[in-house]
Protein backbone atom coordinates (compact mmCIF):
# COMPACT_ATOMS: atom_id res chain seq x y z
CA UNK A 1 0.00 0.00 0.00
CA UNK A 2 1.38 3.48 -0.95
CA UNK A 3 2.29 5.83 1.71
CA UNK A 4 1.28 8.93 -0.50
CA UNK A 5 -2.11 10.53 -0.14
CA UNK A 6 -5.03 9.16 -2.43
CA UNK A 7 -5.74 13.53 -3.22
CA UNK A 8 -2.52 13.65 -5.12
CA UNK A 9 -3.85 11.24 -7.49
CA UNK A 10 -6.32 13.84 -8.19
CA UNK A 11 -4.17 16.00 -9.43
CA UNK A 12 -1.04 16.80 -12.20
CA UNK A 13 2.52 18.27 -11.78
CA UNK A 14 2.26 21.35 -13.47
CA UNK A 15 2.70 21.56 -17.08
CA UNK A 16 4.20 24.99 -17.93
CA UNK A 17 6.88 24.51 -15.68
CA UNK A 18 7.57 20.84 -16.49
CA UNK A 19 7.86 22.58 -20.29
CA UNK A 20 10.14 25.00 -18.98
CA UNK A 21 12.84 22.19 -17.47
CA UNK A 22 13.05 20.19 -20.17
CA UNK A 23 13.54 23.55 -22.29
CA UNK A 24 16.82 24.34 -19.69
CA UNK A 25 17.64 20.54 -19.46
CA UNK A 26 18.05 20.53 -22.78
CA UNK A 27 19.99 24.03 -22.91
CA UNK A 28 22.35 22.78 -20.40
CA UNK A 29 23.14 20.12 -22.84
CA UNK A 30 24.60 22.14 -24.82
CA UNK A 31 21.56 22.61 -27.52
CA UNK A 32 20.51 26.06 -28.89
CA UNK A 33 17.20 26.82 -26.94
CA UNK A 34 15.15 29.65 -27.49
CA UNK A 35 12.12 28.94 -24.73
CA UNK A 36 8.77 30.37 -25.10
CA UNK A 37 7.03 28.64 -22.36
CA UNK A 38 7.59 30.90 -18.98
CA UNK A 39 5.06 33.18 -17.23
CA UNK A 40 7.11 35.86 -16.27
CA UNK A 41 8.89 38.89 -17.45
CA UNK A 42 12.60 39.10 -19.26
CA UNK A 43 12.63 42.72 -16.98
CA UNK A 44 14.48 42.89 -13.75
CA UNK A 45 12.96 44.37 -11.02
CA UNK A 46 13.65 48.27 -10.82
CA UNK A 47 15.95 49.40 -9.16
CA UNK A 48 14.25 51.91 -6.70
CA UNK A 49 12.65 47.83 -5.28
CA UNK A 50 15.75 46.22 -5.08
CA UNK A 51 16.97 48.89 -3.03
CA UNK A 52 14.20 48.56 -0.42
CA UNK A 53 14.41 45.47 -0.27
CA UNK A 54 18.40 45.72 0.91
CA UNK A 55 17.22 48.86 3.29
CA UNK A 56 14.60 45.90 5.42
CA UNK A 57 17.74 43.67 5.27
CA UNK A 58 19.85 46.50 6.98
CA UNK A 59 17.50 47.90 9.15
CA UNK A 60 16.62 44.38 10.83
CA UNK A 61 13.03 43.75 8.79
CA UNK A 62 13.83 40.08 9.56
CA UNK A 63 11.33 38.93 11.75
CA UNK A 64 8.38 37.05 11.37
CA UNK A 65 5.62 39.49 10.46
CA UNK A 66 1.64 39.40 10.91
CA UNK A 67 -0.06 36.19 9.48
CA UNK A 68 -1.64 38.22 6.73
CA UNK A 69 0.98 40.39 6.05
CA UNK A 70 2.79 44.15 7.35
CA UNK A 71 -0.24 46.59 8.53
CA UNK A 72 2.03 48.73 5.78
CA UNK A 73 1.92 46.36 3.09
CA UNK A 74 -1.27 46.02 3.53
CA UNK A 75 -3.19 49.46 3.48
CA UNK A 76 -0.73 50.24 0.54
CA UNK A 77 -2.69 47.13 -1.31
CA UNK A 78 -5.88 48.74 -0.32
CA UNK A 79 -5.40 51.97 -1.21
CA UNK A 80 -3.47 50.30 -5.08
CA UNK A 81 -6.90 48.94 -5.67
CA UNK A 82 -8.50 52.22 -4.77
CA UNK A 83 -6.42 53.98 -6.92
CA UNK A 84 -6.27 51.34 -10.06
CA UNK A 85 -10.26 50.25 -9.48
CA UNK A 86 -11.95 52.43 -7.62
CA UNK A 87 -12.24 49.67 -5.15
CA UNK A 88 -13.10 50.16 -1.38
CA UNK A 89 -11.28 47.01 0.65
CA UNK A 90 -10.42 47.94 4.36
CA UNK A 91 -6.61 46.76 5.52
CA UNK A 92 -8.95 44.34 7.50
CA UNK A 93 -10.24 42.63 3.97
CA UNK A 94 -6.44 42.12 3.09
CA UNK A 95 -4.24 38.87 2.85
CA UNK A 96 -0.69 38.69 1.63
CA UNK A 97 0.38 35.85 0.72
CA UNK A 98 3.68 33.48 -0.73
CA UNK A 99 1.92 34.41 -4.38
CA UNK A 100 -1.13 34.61 -6.13
CA UNK A 101 -1.05 31.28 -6.54
CA UNK A 102 -1.02 31.02 -2.07
CA UNK A 103 -4.58 33.19 -2.46
CA UNK A 104 -6.16 30.67 -4.78
CA UNK A 105 -5.35 28.27 -2.44
CA UNK A 106 -5.86 29.51 0.44
CA UNK A 107 -9.75 30.58 -0.71
CA UNK A 108 -10.41 27.53 -2.22
CA UNK A 109 -9.48 25.13 0.96
CA UNK A 110 -11.45 27.19 3.42
CA UNK A 111 -14.50 27.32 1.17
CA UNK A 112 -15.03 24.11 -0.48
CA UNK A 113 -16.69 21.19 0.87
CA UNK A 114 -16.44 17.53 -0.90
CA UNK A 115 -18.68 17.72 -4.05
CA UNK A 116 -18.95 21.60 -4.69
CA UNK A 117 -18.60 23.18 -8.71
CA UNK A 118 -15.92 25.87 -9.63
CA UNK A 119 -16.92 27.04 -12.90
CA UNK A 120 -13.85 27.79 -14.89
CA UNK A 121 -13.85 29.36 -18.31
CA UNK A 122 -11.19 27.91 -20.58
CA UNK A 123 -8.50 28.02 -22.14
CA UNK A 124 -7.39 28.38 -18.41
CA UNK A 125 -3.81 29.19 -15.98
CA UNK A 126 -3.00 25.13 -15.49
CA UNK A 127 -2.91 25.81 -11.75
CA UNK A 128 -6.93 26.48 -11.42
CA UNK A 129 -8.46 23.12 -12.16
CA UNK A 130 -6.23 21.18 -9.90
CA UNK A 131 -6.06 23.28 -6.85
CA UNK A 132 -10.18 22.75 -6.73
CA UNK A 133 -9.94 19.37 -7.09
CA UNK A 134 -7.09 18.98 -4.44
CA UNK A 135 -9.85 21.08 -2.13
CA UNK A 136 -12.32 18.38 -2.56
CA UNK A 137 -14.22 20.13 -5.43
CA UNK A 138 -15.12 19.51 -9.20
CA UNK A 139 -13.57 21.63 -12.08
CA UNK A 140 -16.53 22.48 -14.19
CA UNK A 141 -14.57 23.78 -17.42
CA UNK A 142 -16.61 25.77 -20.38
CA UNK A 143 -14.68 26.31 -23.32
CA UNK A 144 -14.93 30.01 -24.32
CA UNK A 145 -14.78 30.33 -28.40
CA UNK A 146 -11.90 31.99 -30.87
CA UNK A 147 -14.45 33.33 -32.40
CA UNK A 148 -15.09 35.23 -29.30
CA UNK A 149 -12.16 35.94 -28.59
CA UNK A 150 -11.95 33.21 -25.66
CA UNK A 151 -14.02 35.52 -23.97
CA UNK A 152 -17.28 33.42 -21.35
CA UNK A 153 -20.33 34.25 -22.71
CA UNK A 154 -23.07 35.33 -20.33
CA UNK A 155 -24.91 32.32 -21.81
CA UNK A 156 -22.27 29.87 -21.48
CA UNK A 157 -21.86 31.19 -17.84
CA UNK A 158 -26.26 30.19 -17.32
CA UNK A 159 -25.83 27.02 -18.83
CA UNK A 160 -23.00 25.58 -16.65
CA UNK A 161 -24.56 26.90 -13.47
CA UNK A 162 -25.90 24.16 -10.95
CA UNK A 163 -27.26 23.59 -7.48
CA UNK A 164 -23.64 22.40 -6.83
CA UNK A 165 -21.94 25.66 -8.26
CA UNK A 166 -19.66 27.43 -4.91
CA UNK A 167 -17.05 29.19 -7.29
CA UNK A 168 -16.55 31.21 -10.13
CA UNK A 169 -13.39 32.15 -11.96
CA UNK A 170 -12.84 34.69 -13.79
CA UNK A 171 -8.87 36.15 -15.13
CA UNK A 172 -8.56 38.97 -16.68
CA UNK A 173 -6.10 39.54 -18.50
CA UNK A 174 -6.24 36.17 -19.46
CA UNK A 175 -3.32 33.15 -19.23
CA UNK A 176 -3.06 32.00 -21.83
CA UNK A 177 -4.81 34.07 -24.16
CA UNK A 178 -4.40 37.57 -23.41
CA UNK A 179 -8.41 38.36 -23.69
CA UNK A 180 -8.95 40.95 -21.44
CA UNK A 181 -12.52 41.67 -20.47
CA UNK A 182 -13.51 45.42 -20.71
CA UNK A 183 -16.53 46.44 -18.31
CA UNK A 184 -19.22 46.46 -21.33
CA UNK A 185 -17.86 42.57 -21.54
CA UNK A 186 -18.40 41.86 -17.72
CA UNK A 187 -21.62 43.33 -17.41
CA UNK A 188 -23.94 40.33 -18.66
CA UNK A 189 -21.82 37.69 -16.38
CA UNK A 190 -22.74 40.08 -13.63
CA UNK A 191 -26.39 39.89 -14.43
CA UNK A 192 -26.04 36.43 -14.84
CA UNK A 193 -24.27 36.01 -11.22
CA UNK A 194 -26.68 38.68 -9.68
CA UNK A 195 -29.05 35.80 -10.18
CA UNK A 196 -27.57 33.47 -8.88
CA UNK A 197 -27.12 35.07 -4.97
CA UNK A 198 -24.93 31.72 -3.38
CA UNK A 199 -22.06 31.81 -6.13
CA UNK A 200 -18.88 33.53 -4.85
CA UNK A 201 -16.51 34.68 -7.48
CA UNK A 202 -12.72 34.51 -7.67
CA UNK A 203 -11.05 36.94 -10.13
CA UNK A 204 -7.82 36.57 -11.36
CA UNK A 205 -6.41 40.33 -11.82
CA UNK A 206 -2.77 39.54 -11.61
CA UNK A 207 -2.36 40.61 -15.38
CA UNK A 208 -4.30 43.94 -15.10
CA UNK A 209 -1.60 46.49 -15.70
CA UNK A 210 -0.37 44.64 -18.76
CA UNK A 211 -2.60 45.96 -21.68
CA UNK A 212 -2.24 47.61 -24.83
CA UNK A 213 -3.64 50.12 -27.75
CA UNK A 214 -5.38 52.05 -25.07
CA UNK A 215 -7.49 48.81 -23.76
CA UNK A 216 -9.57 50.15 -20.51
CA UNK A 217 -9.89 46.32 -18.54
CA UNK A 218 -12.51 46.10 -15.38
CA UNK A 219 -12.46 43.73 -12.67
CA UNK A 220 -16.01 42.44 -11.52
CA UNK A 221 -17.23 44.29 -8.36
CA UNK A 222 -16.07 47.67 -9.79
CA UNK A 223 -17.99 46.67 -12.62
CA UNK A 224 -21.09 45.55 -9.92
CA UNK A 225 -20.72 47.04 -6.38
CA UNK A 226 -23.16 44.33 -5.43
CA UNK A 227 -21.22 41.24 -5.99
CA UNK A 228 -18.02 42.58 -3.30
CA UNK A 229 -19.80 40.57 -0.58
CA UNK A 230 -18.83 37.16 -2.40
CA UNK A 231 -16.08 38.16 -4.72
CA UNK A 232 -12.27 37.55 -4.05
CA UNK A 233 -9.89 40.64 -6.12
CA UNK A 234 -7.01 38.65 -6.69
CA UNK A 235 -3.75 40.31 -7.53
CA UNK A 236 0.36 40.75 -6.70
CA UNK A 237 3.60 42.39 -7.41
CA UNK A 238 4.85 39.67 -10.10
CA UNK A 239 4.15 40.49 -13.41
CA UNK A 240 3.37 43.32 -13.19
CA UNK A 241 6.73 44.97 -11.76
CA UNK A 242 8.37 41.84 -12.33
CA UNK A 243 9.08 40.14 -9.43
CA UNK A 244 7.85 36.68 -10.06
CA UNK A 245 10.91 35.22 -7.55
CA UNK A 246 10.08 37.99 -4.52
CA UNK A 247 6.72 35.50 -4.16
CA UNK A 248 3.83 38.16 -3.08
CA UNK A 249 0.16 38.10 -4.12
CA UNK A 250 -2.88 39.73 -2.01
CA UNK A 251 -6.31 39.76 -2.07
CA UNK A 252 -9.52 41.57 -0.94
CA UNK A 253 -12.60 40.33 0.16
CA UNK A 254 -15.00 40.17 2.94
CA UNK A 255 -13.58 39.84 6.55
CA UNK A 256 -15.56 36.91 7.13
CA UNK A 257 -13.61 34.78 4.24
CA UNK A 258 -10.32 37.08 4.85
CA UNK A 259 -9.96 35.52 8.33
CA UNK A 260 -10.43 32.22 7.10
CA UNK A 261 -7.61 32.38 4.85
CA UNK A 262 -5.92 34.20 7.22
CA UNK A 263 -6.70 31.00 9.92
CA UNK A 264 -5.21 28.58 6.92
CA UNK A 265 -2.38 30.56 6.25
CA UNK A 266 -1.29 30.94 9.84
CA UNK A 267 -1.30 26.92 9.75
CA UNK A 268 0.52 26.75 6.44
CA UNK A 269 3.34 28.74 5.92
CA UNK A 270 2.06 31.85 8.11
CA UNK A 271 3.90 35.08 6.74
CA UNK A 272 5.11 35.92 3.52
CA UNK A 273 9.08 36.78 3.32
CA UNK A 274 9.37 39.97 5.26
CA UNK A 275 11.85 41.27 2.84
CA UNK A 276 9.42 40.47 -0.44
CA UNK A 277 6.80 42.97 1.46
CA UNK A 278 8.82 45.54 2.28
CA UNK A 279 9.97 45.41 -1.36
CA UNK A 280 6.08 44.79 -2.92
CA UNK A 281 5.61 47.58 -0.36
CA UNK A 282 8.05 50.14 -2.50
CA UNK A 283 6.77 49.10 -5.56
CA UNK A 284 2.65 49.77 -5.07
CA UNK A 285 3.86 52.89 -3.36
CA UNK A 286 6.93 54.04 -5.64
CA UNK A 287 7.23 55.48 -9.15
CA UNK A 288 4.41 53.63 -11.64
CA UNK A 289 6.50 54.42 -14.80
CA UNK A 290 8.32 51.65 -15.22
CA UNK A 291 4.90 49.76 -15.94
CA UNK A 292 4.12 52.29 -19.12
CA UNK A 293 7.47 51.32 -20.57
CA UNK A 294 7.09 47.83 -20.31
CA UNK A 295 4.01 47.38 -21.62
CA UNK A 296 5.14 49.78 -24.76
CA UNK A 297 7.77 46.59 -25.28
CA UNK A 298 5.39 44.08 -24.97
CA UNK A 299 3.13 45.93 -27.00
CA UNK A 300 5.71 46.00 -30.21
CA UNK A 301 6.58 42.25 -29.41
CA UNK A 302 3.56 41.08 -29.27
CA UNK A 303 2.89 42.99 -32.49
CA UNK A 304 5.89 40.95 -33.93
CA UNK A 305 4.66 37.72 -32.88
CA UNK A 306 1.37 37.81 -34.16
CA UNK A 307 2.87 39.03 -37.58
CA UNK A 308 4.95 36.10 -38.08
CA UNK A 309 2.87 33.72 -36.51
CA UNK A 310 0.20 34.49 -39.26
CA UNK A 311 2.74 34.16 -41.92
CA UNK A 312 3.35 30.75 -40.43
CA UNK A 313 1.71 27.83 -42.86
CA UNK A 314 -1.02 26.07 -40.42
CA UNK A 315 -1.18 28.69 -37.85
CA UNK A 316 -3.62 31.26 -36.93
CA UNK A 317 -3.00 33.47 -34.26
CA UNK A 318 -5.13 36.43 -32.45
CA UNK A 319 -4.01 39.40 -31.28
CA UNK A 320 -4.69 39.92 -27.75
CA UNK A 321 -5.44 43.22 -25.75
CA UNK A 322 -3.77 42.35 -22.57
CA UNK A 323 -0.67 40.09 -20.73
CA UNK A 324 2.19 38.71 -22.25
CA UNK A 325 0.99 35.72 -24.52
CA UNK A 326 -0.41 34.51 -27.63
CA UNK A 327 -2.45 31.40 -28.16
CA UNK A 328 -1.96 30.49 -32.13
CA UNK A 329 -4.11 27.57 -33.59
CA UNK A 330 -2.14 24.37 -35.15
CA UNK A 331 -5.33 23.31 -36.92
CA UNK A 332 -3.63 23.14 -40.13
CA UNK A 333 -0.98 21.68 -39.20
CA UNK A 334 -2.63 18.37 -37.92
CA UNK A 335 -1.95 14.73 -39.61
CA UNK A 336 1.16 16.11 -41.40
CA UNK A 337 4.46 14.83 -40.63
CA UNK A 338 7.82 16.73 -39.57
CA UNK A 339 11.07 16.20 -41.44
CA UNK A 340 11.85 13.56 -39.04
CA UNK A 341 8.29 11.35 -39.63
CA UNK A 342 6.77 12.48 -36.51
CA UNK A 343 3.33 12.70 -37.52
CA UNK A 344 1.45 15.61 -35.57
CA UNK A 345 -1.82 14.00 -33.85
CA UNK A 346 -2.48 16.39 -30.70
CA UNK A 347 -1.19 19.84 -30.09
CA UNK A 348 1.11 18.18 -27.20
CA UNK A 349 2.80 16.02 -30.35
CA UNK A 350 3.01 19.78 -32.11
CA UNK A 351 5.22 21.61 -29.23
CA UNK A 352 6.98 18.49 -28.10
CA UNK A 353 8.44 18.08 -32.11
CA UNK A 354 9.14 22.12 -32.44
CA UNK A 355 11.39 21.58 -29.36
CA UNK A 356 13.06 18.40 -30.52
CA UNK A 357 13.50 19.62 -34.21
CA UNK A 358 13.76 23.59 -33.79
CA UNK A 359 14.88 23.91 -30.47
CA UNK A 360 11.62 26.55 -29.50
CA UNK A 361 9.99 25.59 -25.92
CA UNK A 362 5.63 26.67 -25.93
CA UNK A 363 3.31 24.73 -24.20
CA UNK A 364 0.42 23.31 -25.43
CA UNK A 365 -3.06 24.15 -25.69
CA UNK A 366 -4.38 20.96 -23.74
CA UNK A 367 -2.20 21.98 -20.63
CA UNK A 368 -4.44 24.99 -20.47
CA UNK A 369 -8.06 22.82 -21.27
CA UNK A 370 -8.04 23.72 -24.58
CA UNK A 371 -6.90 21.24 -27.65
CA UNK A 372 -5.15 22.66 -30.71
CA UNK A 373 -3.42 25.40 -29.57
CA UNK A 374 -0.16 26.46 -28.37
CA UNK A 375 1.03 29.34 -25.46
CA UNK A 376 3.85 31.64 -26.89
CA UNK A 377 5.02 33.64 -24.42
CA UNK A 378 6.66 36.56 -25.97
CA UNK A 379 8.28 37.93 -22.43
CA UNK A 380 11.74 37.49 -23.96
CA UNK A 381 14.35 39.75 -25.70
CA UNK A 382 13.15 40.82 -29.25
CA UNK A 383 15.88 39.46 -31.59
CA UNK A 384 14.59 35.77 -29.50
CA UNK A 385 11.32 36.25 -30.66
CA UNK A 386 12.27 36.93 -33.87
CA UNK A 387 14.93 34.39 -33.84
CA UNK A 388 11.78 31.43 -32.14
CA UNK A 389 8.99 32.71 -34.22
CA UNK A 390 11.30 32.41 -37.54
CA UNK A 391 12.31 28.62 -37.12
CA UNK A 392 8.41 27.96 -35.82
CA UNK A 393 7.90 29.25 -39.77
CA UNK A 394 10.33 26.83 -40.77
CA UNK A 395 9.12 23.95 -38.46
CA UNK A 396 5.66 24.28 -40.29
CA UNK A 397 7.05 24.70 -43.69
CA UNK A 398 8.34 21.83 -43.23
CA UNK A 399 5.19 19.67 -42.37
CA UNK A 400 4.13 17.51 -45.26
Amino acid sequence: MSFIADRLNKISPSQTIAITAKAWALKAAGRDIISLSAGEPDFDTPANIGAAAIRAIETGQTKYTDVAGTPALRAAVAERFRLDSGLDYKPEEIIVSTGGKQVIFNAMVSTINKGDEAIIPAPCWVSYPDIVALADGNPVIVPCLAENNFKLTAEALEAAITPRTKWFFLNSPCNPTGATYSAEDLRPLCDVLLRHPDIWIFTDDIYAKLVYDGFRPATIVEVEPKLRNRTVTMNGVSKAYAMTGWRIGFSGAPVELTRAMNKLQGQSTSNPCSIAQAAALEALTGPQDFIGTMCETYRERRDLVVSMLNQASGLTCSRPEGAFYVFPSMAGCFGKRTASGKVIETDEAFVTALLDEEGVAAVHGSAFMFAGHFRVSYATDTESLKEACTRIQRFCAGLR
